[in-house]
């Protein structure tokens, strides 16, 4: 199944400054403000490389990193190893930790069953990484992937790896405490690349960057640059963490309707109590009113009139469910996100899949505050708050062989962009 590998990073060196500094979060939740405001606390910030813009952005992406690498600013390490990673933070209140190893993994077509994706993706940001990837030849920022450990065999070596004090600790500006310890010891990583050999690995968050990857790998091949199975490109930087691990936290993605010209809410009302048992609650109430319904495919729809309907879907809604989504499973017919999709959006509001794919009428935030405010403000025709997707439910849709709609999960917190990095071939190809 599974092929990792113990690799060398590419890192930041004492020459580069304060690491701290020098991290961002992933590039796709970075605003302007946000990537000028890192680039004017370091020089050497990652986001320089992690998303360059301008007309010329990835030929100076290119240029940035070559200099970067002469100057020593960024360093390949000398020994190969497995870099266990932790982050500690608060969500809902409590306190959590999250603990992996970054790794390199083989790369590997869906439909062979190893790595398996369990979410749609958008073209353009596959394209932005792919000219990244191919100015560079470097992946600068990790897959989020999890695996099954119920014997905690893996889990118990990683928890021995990451004994004493860490290499690398710090707070990270959303206060997530970062750590980093490096394992070089072979027996020790050659028995981690064991115990995978018989491991699924399911994608949490950066399936754009893996399918990138695939594209990379088989372009290289078709130029006739990898030339057998052990070259770098044919693997990809992963983080890899048990899916039983219970610091694991996955946040709701909410829905906002945007520019429908023709939206009523009566309407909208009268065509979701064919299938829902609506009922009007205060504001104060949609957390709760949720958490009570997690299990009942359950929604709340915020409206411009500062009015909240909590609908919970009534059972004989299932045939027509099953009648919109004929060819898939259960485990994707029973999710939150496909209830809303296809008895709301779909078939009351007309917004098809397409439309949804495109993001024409409807936009996403994991900010409940952020989705009711633009309700408020007139900037959407409605919202709808929802439960976060299980990680379980993950797990089913994936072995399944099918992928959720865009934007269903949210995996908190984003793991940091900058600690470790991933050379695919030396520079000078680059030259």
């Amino acid at each position: 199944m599974a092929e990792i590998r113990a690799f060398k990073a590419l890192r930041f060196t004492d020459k580069s400054g304060d690491i701290s500094k020098n991290v961002c979060p992933p590039y796709d939740i970075i605003s302007e403000e946000e990537r000028l405001g890192f680039i004017a606390e370091s020089e050497n910030n990652i986001i320089r490389l992690e998303k360059p813009v301008g007309d010329n952005a990835y030929e100076n992406a290119k240029k940035l990193y070559l200099d970067w690498c002469d100057k020593c600013i960024i360093d390949t390490d000398d020994k190969k190893g497995m870099y266990v990673y932790e982050e500690e933070f608060e969500a809902y209140g409590r306190p959590y930790k999250i603990k992996g190893i970054f790794v390199r993994v083989r790369l590997e077509e869906f439909e062979k069953g190893i790595v398996l994706p369990h979410e749609e993706t958008l073209s353009k940001a596959k394209q932005d990484r792919f000219d990244l990837m191919c100015s560079t030849y470097c992946n600068f920022s990790p897959i989020y992937c999890m695996y099954t450990d119920e014997k905690r065999e893996i889990s118990s070596i990683v928890d021995t790896m990451s004994e004493g004090k860490a290499e690398i600790e710090f707070a990270a500006k959303d206060g997530v405490i970062q750590r980093i310890w490096k394992c070089e010891d072979e027996k020790i990583t050659d028995k981690v690349e064991e115990l995978f050999k018989d491991k699924q690995l399911f994608i949490a968050d950066g399936h754009h960057r893996y399918e990138t990857g695939l594209r990379f790998r088989n372009k290289l091949i078709e130029d006739g640059i990898i030339v057998d199975k052990d070259h770098d490109a044919n693997f990809i930087m992963m983080f890899l963490i048990d899916m039983e691990n219970s610091g694991l936290v996955v946040f709701p993605t909410h829905r906002m309707v945007t520019g429908l010209s023709s939206f009523d809410k009566e309407k909208a009302l009268a065509g979701m109590k064919k299938f829902f048992d609506v009922t009007e609650i205060c504001e104060c109430e949609v957390d709760e009113k949720l958490s009570e319904n997690e299990d009942n495919k359950a929604n709340v729809m915020a409206t411009s009139d500062g009015k909240f309907y909590l609908s919970v879907m009534k059972k004989d809604a299932a045939e027509k469910l099953s009648e919109m989504n004929p060819e898939k499973s259960e485990a994707y017919k029973g999710l939150d996100v496909t209830v809303l999709h296809s008895l709301i959006l779909e078939n009351i509001l007309g917004i098809d899949k397409e439309n949804m794919a495109k993001q024409i009428n409807l936009k996403y935030t994991r900010d409940k505050s952020e989705a009711i405010e633009a309700v408020r403000k007139g900037d959407a025709n409605c919202s709808f708050i929802i439960n976060a997707t299980k990680v379980e439910e993950i797990k089913a849709v994936a072995l399944a062989g099918e992928k959720m709609p865009q934007k269903s999960t949210y995996f908190y917190p984003k793991l940091i962009t900058g600690l470790v990095m991933n050379r695919l071939h030396d520079t000078d190809i680059l030259r």
